[in-house]
């Protein structure tokens, strides 16, 4: 993980983290080609394993994020969850939200393998649902499975100020 601006509200707990990413549900995928700027929401799976994380998103066959990514595999995501407004006064400083996020880069690939990709939705239908599914090749066929091997993350959580709680 790299650091941020405001450190105190960066979260460095490998448990904190994992509660961020079981939280949330959607991930903001962001991609660019040509100078032209592209970002989705998906639903997604995670693995961490050995402090490594990965991330997996399922899609159309076809499609303007798989051809961006053909072109250029280096992508940013940005996951967030718990987001309530808060404040009170007559000041705008005086309101903000509460938060939790992870937002990181790697490098996306199109899962070819049909065995990669039959894991790859299980771990994202777990991450969903909380559930455990069996896929077979028929069914993994009809979809894109997108992987994210994630080189860098931040964690970060806003919680209410003191002196509203």
């Amino acid at each position: 993980m790299k650091g941020m601006t405001k450190r105190e509200r960066q979260v460095t707990d490998e448990k904190q983290i994992l509660q961020i990413l079981d939280t949330a549900k959607v991930l903001h995928l962001g991609l660019a080609v040509n100078n032209e700027p592209y970002v989705v929401p998906l639903n997604y799976g995670y693995t961490m394993e050995d402090g490594k994380l990965t991330l997996y998103m399922h899609s159309a066959l076809r499609g303007k994020k798989l051809d961006m990514i053909r072109e250029n595999p280096n992508v940013f995501f940005e996951i967030d969850c718990d987001m309530e407004p808060f404040g009170e006064g007559d000041i705008p400083c005086q309101y903000g939200m509460v938060y939790s996020s992870v937002m990181g880069k790697g490098k996306a690939t199109i899962v070819e393998d049909v065995e990669e990709k039959i894991r790859a939705m299980k771990v994202l239908m777990k991450t969903q649902t909380q559930k455990d599914f069996q896929f077979n090749d028929r069914l993994v066929s009809i979809v894109a499975v997108i992987r994210i091997d994630v080189a860098e993350y931040t964690a970060k959580h806003r919680p209410l100020p003191e002196k509203l709680r």
